[in-house]
């Protein structure tokens, strides 16, 4: 049986914690519709700009229908943001890929999100790595893919 954890400090954080996330999202679908982007569409761009990924992929990390990311598939790929190519892996499986002009409409979108930038400015450089350990913790990834992220 779980221990019920409703003592002041973390009924708080966990208050603050919505805050900050409610926050990120406004910020996150102005700048998305700055760029002409729905919410869904800037967060597949982002996710492509990194790596070429199967649409089952991206609806597992978006935590949607697979036909859903078919239709923001369609919608980037139609403005000139994303393409399909196959997977040189397994030629049965289509990849959604960002073009270069949506890595840089990733980018620029990314660079427009003022919200977490400035306040985690104000924190120190090892205070943004506590807070970042800490939120790995919250969020259940391992201590190994921390200390790989910290390597030179």
């Amino acid at each position: 049986m779980a221990t019920q954890r409703t003592d002041p400090v973390t009924l708080e954080v966990v208050e603050l914690i919505g805050a900050v996330v409610s926050r990120y999202h406004a910020e996150y679908e102005q700048a998305a519709a700055e760029h002409t982007l729905t919410g869904a569409q800037a967060r597949v761009l982002a996710l492509l700009s990194m790596e070429s990924t199967p649409m089952r992929r991206i609806a597992q990390k978006l935590k949607c229908e697979p036909s859903n990311v078919t239709g923001i598939v369609d919608r980037l790929e139609a403005r000139g943001l994303v393409e399909r190519r196959p997977d040189p892996g397994d030629r049965r499986v289509k990849l959604a890929a960002a073009t270069q002009e949506g890595r840089d409409t990733a980018r620029r979108l990314r660079e427009s999100l003022d919200f977490a930038r400035e306040p985690l400015a104000q924190l120190t450089a090892a205070e943004r790595t506590v807070l970042r350990d800490l939120l790995q913790r919250m969020l259940g990834e391992d201590a190994a893919a921390r200390t790989a992220a910290d390597a030179p």
